[in-house]
């Protein structure tokens, strides 16, 4: 008896193996962001990197790539563009 249960768990086992290779392996073909809000972050970094960019609220000076970007972003999801939703 004890013989079976430990066939069935081994096949059971390899079952599973192949079936996480093929779910890891399909890529997503759509892209998640549309060309235009790329032009979008593009502009808003060259934006901060000449030191025009300003935050929404206080108006002080953007220093961070990272707040350049998230900015563009905003931007772009306020124009309508394909972009993911914000995540918080």
């Amino acid at each position: 008896m004890a013989t079976k249960k430990a066939a069935k768990k081994k096949s059971a086992s390899a079952k599973k193996s192949t079936s996480k290779k093929k779910a890891a392996s399909k890529k997503s073909s759509t892209r998640k962001y549309s060309p235009s809000a790329g032009k979008n972050v593009e502009t808003e970094m060259r934006e901060m990197k000449s030191g025009k960019l300003r935050s929404g609220r206080s108006g002080k000076k953007v220093t961070s790539r990272k707040q350049a970007i998230a900015i563009g972003l905003s931007k772009a999801r306020k124009e309508g563009k394909k972009v993911p939703p914000k995540q918080w």
